[in-house]
């Protein structure tokens, strides 16, 4: 079994500080709460509806990372 080291919730925390938001105001784009929101960057994988919506709103593909991963790990 493949365990991918990545932990998505940081990742998404990166690219809301690189793009100066709020969690609140990250929040509200995404349709949740602030509580939510950081149960989501405490999470280390998320279903793909959840990371294709914060994809779209942070403007960064975050699949590609997943791909990135599995290009490094097969070598």
């Amino acid at each position: 079994m493949y365990l991918c080291p990545m932990h998505i919730g940081h990742e998404i925390l990166i690219k809301i500080q690189e793009r100066d938001q709020t969690i609140v105001g990250f929040a509200k784009q995404l349709g949740c709460s602030r509580v939510n929101v950081y149960k989501i960057l405490d999470k280390r994988s998320l279903d793909t509806n959840t990371l294709m919506r914060i994809s779209r709103i942070l403007d960064f593909d975050f699949f590609q990372l997943y791909s990135e991963e599995l290009k490094i790990n097969n070598n």
